[in-house]
């Protein structure tokens, strides 16, 4: 790293580390999860983000993943191979479900969502973080094949392993509103949030740019809608809502 991006850093994100997206959505989850609860992690993988360790600060922590390693994910107390679409678990098995960038991933959002929904005791809370596919990362990621998505996450030393097509069906405000009410959810917080231009870190005059937008989106609430991180909290409703023939 240069010594003109450490001067940067340190002017403007004196409070900022590498997985700080990360300590934002840990605190998210910390502020609904209760000790007696038992919690769902969709999307585990092999356990490579510390911030998703919540081992022992609840009363059982499970991981599903198509990635065999969940089974040996060192954060979970059990981890099983599957998928969103078809999670292995039976009704009303969790008071909490987490996806820590995920649904950038779906193919088939809305049966996710049902499924998420199904494995959720009522009144449980479905927490996620992933990109809002109105920020210029998702923007360029949706106009370029996932090939040059591993070379570039080669680059900000991210393993290939863990890069994974993406597919933009589930990450902005409208389109979880509308999951949510078609899979018997209800919105309890939907916040958009904007910080150190991570992918734009690899030269000092990208980030820069990076600094630019990040002041600019942050000025105002109208442009709110261009911030990167969507945290969605949604919590489980007591039935299921009616959809009426059109």
């Amino acid at each position: 790293m240069s010594n003109l991006i450490s001067r940067i850093d340190s002017i403007f994100y004196p409070d900022y580390n590498k997985n700080w997206d990360d300590l934002i959505f840990r605190a998210q989850i910390l502020s609904r999860l209760q000790p007696h609860h038992s919690l769902l992690d969709l999307g585990a993988g092999a356990g490579i983000v510390v911030q998703m360790n919540f081992r022992g600060l609840a009363r059982h922590v499970c991981g599903v993943d198509p990635d065999e390693r969940v089974q040996t994910n060192p954060y979970l107390d059990e981890g099983r191979v599957g998928v969103g679409e078809q999670i292995p678990y039976p009704d009303a098995s969790f008071d909490v479900v987490i996806a820590d960038n995920v649904l950038e991933h779906l193919t088939e959002p809305l049966q996710v969502f049902a499924e998420v929904n199904r494995v959720l005791k009522p009144g449980g809370f479905f927490l996620f973080k992933t990109p809002n596919r109105w920020h210029y990362m998702p923007l360029i990621a949706q106009l370029t094949p996932t090939r040059f998505h591993k070379f570039f996450n080669k680059l900000r030393g991210r393993a290939v392993v863990d890069t994974f097509p993406t597919r933009y069906r589930a990450n902005s405000k409208r389109a979880v509103t509308a999951l949510a009410g078609k899979s018997g959810f209800e919105v309890a917080e939907l916040c958009l949030i904007e910080g150190r231009p991570e992918y734009l870190r690899f030269s000092a005059i990208t980030y820069l740019i990076g600094l630019l937008y990040e002041r600019v989106v942050n000025a105002s609430a109208v442009f709110s809608f261009a911030r990167i991180l969507l945290i969605g909290h949604l919590q489980k409703l007591n039935y299921m809502p009616t959809h009426p023939e059109k």
